[in-house]
């Protein structure tokens, strides 16, 4: 029975042994795999229910001829193509490239496609069958490619979108307020500007607005939208006086930290109004506008239309989970779903005119940063998963696991694990799909961007799933088809011409940034993790070529607050802290880093005794400005400095493990997006910053130092 449910695991994909963050071995317990399997399907309570499970895993994996060939393969440019089941050699087949011309040809000797010399989405007509053959480029687009350089060493900022403000914002930034970061940035030399998700988020339900707990990955926040970018002033002031709310927008521009729930339903309220006449206007002067929407909304077909008829549904039914709706609306191809979208048109219609203006936007914001002189221009942010209960789940169930959500062993930063309550793809679904979803998700991340960031990219070989009701220590990993999603990464960056790095910290598997790196997938370098095993700070000669640099990201401190130890009060304060610290625990070891970081940086003498106290007599600008030095003189072919520390903020964006008691996703920078860098101390220190990148192409590291070992892995 053992040895048995032991290949239903591995022919599931289950990883039964793997090496935690400590590097110590682990194993996956028999009755973790017995749940996970029943989860996916595959029966387990006796020996002939796993053998029939068996059985039905080989069908899925091995299939016995054309007739059961999946409908998309993956393959690598100018390399023969095995197909899913042999056939015999000198078999006649038809190619039809993308571009439409045609090939006709033989198996070779092995039964192999030739290898085609031509990327893209290719069909396949052969034995009485057809597929879609993705034939991916070796690697990603890269900055390399970008900057026409070997040694590329671009660099830019990273900023939380909604964060920016512009007057008449409503209290929300908005993709106006981005193109005028985007203009500051790029007047500082910088290439490119990274920005939080912009996934689309729930209408019907504004308390829920962590930008990587989305509805859907596949289209926008509509709450970015500026709407005085595409229809006019004088349109919005009209649609807010008839809203009654300009007082209360004015309000909510002067908060410190964004309202989330009120700020969403003012706009959604003057925006409503907005498309009230935008409606009625569609027979005069504004006709090229109605027809650019009516082409907007053919284009992206399903896939807009399944997320618009989720809103309204929503709207209609409240912001309830989709699965508790009455049945026939739970199947988006029901045909109640069609009388409901014909009822409901307007209502429909106002979320697709939303997606529109704000994909709008989004692209005018990057033309902007193209015709400013950024080599890149924006970088997406991909989360690692949707909402459960979103529109993503809904309109490609067959795509999405139910009954687990992604989340994370224990490591050395989180000794319980994590449960992040987001739905993961299935890779049997993905399959089954042509990786329908996962193409779209890129196309949309891709679309008004110069880079994507994918968020976890750990996750394209192994998930950590959590069954619904067990901790998280109780999950286990579940493996992916790792070449086949490299694959598809790299032909859309290719036929999107924008670079990709890859969050990969954590516990990550042995090789895997091998694997990234053979991609062109640049991994992250942050500061506080690029340490020695002594744990002192790695000198510059010793960052990877191979990865991004970055001093901080939104879940860890900025370099102010860490110098300050504003980390750790917080922590301490909300009870985030190990039984075995205590704050003035943590503060004392912060002095023995500080001083070790001051080391690295060049700001300490040599004297050992004197480092602690000489480090906390160090201004924390001096410190700042080092940093950026410090990174921007190491060999990472791209530094993204958080707004946050090229402007000394010590608040860091989200405190992990934390809902409400830490104000997450809300602070807002204080000063306008288009006089955000205008400080001498912050003019100085991104000059240095550049000064800096200038002078490590000039002076490279040697060979032998490109690699350094880093604390987090």
């Amino acid at each position: 029975m053992k040895a048995t449910l032991r290949q239903l695991a591995e022919a599931a994909g289950l990883l039964l042994e793997w090496e935690d963050s400590d590097g110590k071995p682990c194993q996956l317990p028999e009755e973790t795999q017995r749940h996970l399997l029943e989860i996916l399907g595959f029966k387990t309570a006796s020996e002939t229910d796993i053998e029939q499970s068996l059985e039905r895993l080989e069908r899925l994996n091995t299939p016995q001829g054309p007739d059961e060939w999946p409908s998309l393969l993956t393959c690598d440019v100018d390399t023969p193509i095995s197909l899913p089941s042999p056939l015999a050699s000198g078999q006649a087949y038809t190619l039809v490239l993308e571009q439409g011309d045609q090939i006709d040809g033989h198996l070779e000797s092995d039964g192999s496609v030739p290898g085609i010399a031509e990327i893209g989405y290719h069909r396949l007509q052969i034995a009485g069958t057809r597929l879609t053959l993705a034939v991916a480029p070796r690697q990603c687009y890269s900055p390399g490619d970008v900057s026409g350089d070997a040694t590329p060493r671009l660099w830019g900022l990273a900023a939380q979108l909604y964060a920016l403000r512009r007057t008449g914002d409503g209290g929300i930034g908005d993709t106006l307020a981005l193109e005028q970061c985007i203009v500051q940035a790029a007047g500082q030399g910088a290439d490119a500007v990274a920005i939080s998700p912009t996934h689309a988020m729930f209408s019907a339900n504004p308390d829920t607005y962590s930008p990587y707990s989305p509805s859907t990955r596949l289209l926008y926040n509509v709450l970015y939208s500026a709407a005085e970018a595409l229809l006019g002033e004088a349109c919005v002031h009209k649609a807010q006086e008839r809203s009654g709310l300009q007082a209360t927008l004015r309000q909510l521009e002067a908060c410190e930290l964004l309202d989330w729930p009120e700020a969403a339903r003012v706009k959604l309220t003057w925006l409503r109004c907005l498309y009230e006449d935008f409606i009625a206007r569609k027979e005069d002067v504004a006709q090229p506008l109605h027809q650019a929407f009516q082409a907007f909304r053919h284009k992206s077909g399903d896939m807009l239309e399944d997320h618009c008829r989720f809103e309204a549904l929503q709207e209609k039914l409240g912001p309830s989970d989709w699965r508790t709706w009455p049945a026939e609306l739970r199947d988006p191809k029901n045909p109640a779903l069609a009388r409901f979208a014909e009822t409901q048109a307007f209502e429909v219609g106002f979320h697709a005119f939303l997606q529109w203006i704000t994909a709008e936007g989004l692209s005018r914001a990057q033309q902007t940063a193209r015709e400013s002189g950024m080599a890149i221009g924006l970088i997406a942010d991909l989360a690692v998963g949707a909402d459960a209960g979103g529109s993503q789940t809904w309109s490609r169930q067959a795509d999405m696991l139910e009954g687990v959500s992604i989340g994370a062993p224990p490591d050395l930063f989180n000794a319980y694990g994590q449960d992040w309550g987001l739905a993961a793809f299935s890779p049997y679904g993905l399959k089954r799909s042509g990786f329908r979803s996962f193409i779209d998700m890129l196309r949309s991340a891709f679309a008004h961007a110069g880079g994507v960031r994918i968020d976890h990219i750990l996750g394209l070989m192994r998930l950590w799933l959590v069954p619904h009701g067990a901790s998280p220590t109780q999950g286990g990993y579940l493996c992916y088809p790792l070449d086949d999603l490299l694959r598809l990464i790299a032909l859309e960056s290719w036929r999107h011409r924008g670079i990709v790095i890859g969050e990969d910290l954590g516990t990550v598997a042995p090789g895997f940034r091998q694997r990234l790196g053979a991609r062109g997938i640049l991994g992250m370098q942050v500061l506080w993790f690029e340490q020695d095993e002594e744990n002192n700070f790695l000198p510059t000669r010793q960052w990877s070529p191979e990865a991004m640099a970055t001093t901080s990201t939104h879940d860890l401190p900025t370099v102010a607050g860490w110098w300050a130890g504003r980390d750790i009060e917080w922590r301490s304060r909300l009870g985030l802290l190990k039984e075995t610290q205590t704050a003035a625990s943590e503060q004392q070891v912060r002095c023995q880093e500080r001083a070790k970081l001051a080391a690295t940086l060049g700001l300490l003498g040599t004297t050992p005794a004197a480092l602690t106290l000489e480090a906390a007599d160090i201004p924390v600008s001096k410190v700042l400005d080092a940093c950026a030095r410090h990174l921007g003189s190491t060999a990472a072919p791209l530094l993204l400095l958080p707004v946050e520390d090229a402007l000394g903020l010590e608040e860091q964006a989200n405190l992990p493990n934390t809902v409400d008691e830490h104000p997450n996703w809300r602070r807002r920078f204080t000063a306008e997006a288009g006089q955000l860098l205008v400080s001498d101390e912050t003019r100085k220190r991104l000059a240095t910053l550049g000064q800096a990148r200038k002078a490590s192409t000039a002076n490279p590291p040697s060979h032998s130092a490109l690699h350094g070992s880093s604390a987090h892995e």
